[in-house]
């Protein structure tokens, strides 16, 4: 008896010690999570973060609508958080475990996709735009016509991201129309300058931040941060704003319904909400994030940075992407669906 109960103090011991390390499943976007940040994380809480990346906000609402998907925490656009809530997949946060939120940027809490920030906090926001090396092209790059009417010098160079929302949108605003809409007429005009203009790219890729560092890409539609990482290891890409219209964005953190890891998941919120930790996880991708005091912690480049801080004159061509209607989004799945044939 004496050793069955030293072996179940022994067991019991060793059980409250695995909750106590504890693990989180975090399903986000690929290239976007600091190693550093996990690593402290991971020592100051004893949970060991697994990330699972995905490449599109579409990917990963199938994923876990699909069920059992296993993740505790999602970080979907501003535009895809309706969404989200709309069909139940997260879940409302518990504000009395979050004591950091009031560092939140005032700007960043009433926000049109979650009024009051009752379902996420933020990640990083940023722009999609043009990423261009000036040393293959010369021309204006803060247009929509670098990747819609492509330039004879970066025919057959250039990548577009496979990113439905952003792509279809920059079209969109190119033939003069606006996110979202239900108009089939410039629908139509966006689709055949989108379909038009595919024979001169090279390819649909995610992979801009390796590939036009390598010089292996002339071009791409990319975002402002992996276009930042871009520049530094080569320094003749720049960043352009479409005049025409571009998408702003914004990534927030969204605790899943069926999460097993709950506490944990409120552990690791609570955490990138003090401003020098979501400084980390700027570092790392090189976006801005949301929460107040973290420029203190900035490296020194990010503050200037012309991908980071647009420029006045093309400021009010940025807009963050609305929740599209049902009938918006089909007619906008079947013109990416006649852009992959």
């Amino acid at each position: 008896m004496k050793k069955l109960f030293s072996a179940t103090l022994l067991l019991l011991a060793s059980t409250s010690l695995a909750s106590a390390e504890g693990t989180l499943q975090l399903f986000n976007w690929g290239n976007y999570t600091s190693p550093e940040l996990l690593a402290k994380f991971e020592k100051e809480t004893g949970i060991k973060v697994t990330v699972t990346d995905y490449d599109s906000n579409d990917a990963a609402l199938a994923k876990v609508e699909a069920g059992g998907s296993g993740f505790d925490l999602v970080v979907p656009s501003a535009n895809y958080v309706p969404i989200w809530a709309g069909k139940g997949l997260i879940v409302p946060l518990d504000d009395s475990k979050l004591k950091n939120k009031g560092n939140i940027a005032p700007e960043w809490i009433d926000v049109a996709w979650d009024k009051g920030r009752v379902y996420t906090v933020p990640w990083q926001w940023g722009s999609t735009g043009i990423a261009v090396n000036t040393k293959v092209y010369g021309g204006d790059i803060n247009t929509s016509a670098v990747f819609l009417d492509v330039p004879d010098e970066l025919k057959g160079k250039i990548n577009v991201v496979p990113e439905m929302n952003d792509v279809v949108n920059l079209a969109l605003w190119y033939v003069g129309g606006e996110p979202c809409t239900e108009d089939t007429a410039v629908l139509k005009k966006a689709r055949d300058v989108l379909v038009a203009a595919k024979p001169d790219w090279l390819s649909m890729d995610y992979g801009a931040t390796e590939k036009m560092s390598n010089n292996d890409w002339a071009a791409s539609v990319n975002w402002n941060g992996s276009t930042m990482r871009i520049r530094l290891a080569n320094p003749d890409v720049k960043y352009g704003f479409p005049k025409e219209g571009y998408p702003l964005f914004m990534d927030s953190v969204a605790l899943l319904k069926d999460a097993q890891n709950v506490e944990e998941a409120y552990k690791f919120i609570d955490f990138i909400m003090v401003p020098e930790n979501a400084a980390m996880i700027s570092s790392f991708a090189r976006y801005a994030n949301g929460i107040a005091g973290s420029e203190a912690f900035m490296p020194e480049d990010m503050k200037t940075a012309p991908e980071v801080m647009i420029p006045d004159e093309f400021k009010a061509s940025g807009h963050f992407l609305p929740t599209c209607s049902p009938k918006a989004q089909e007619y906008m799945t079947a013109i990416w669906t006649e852009l992959q044939k």
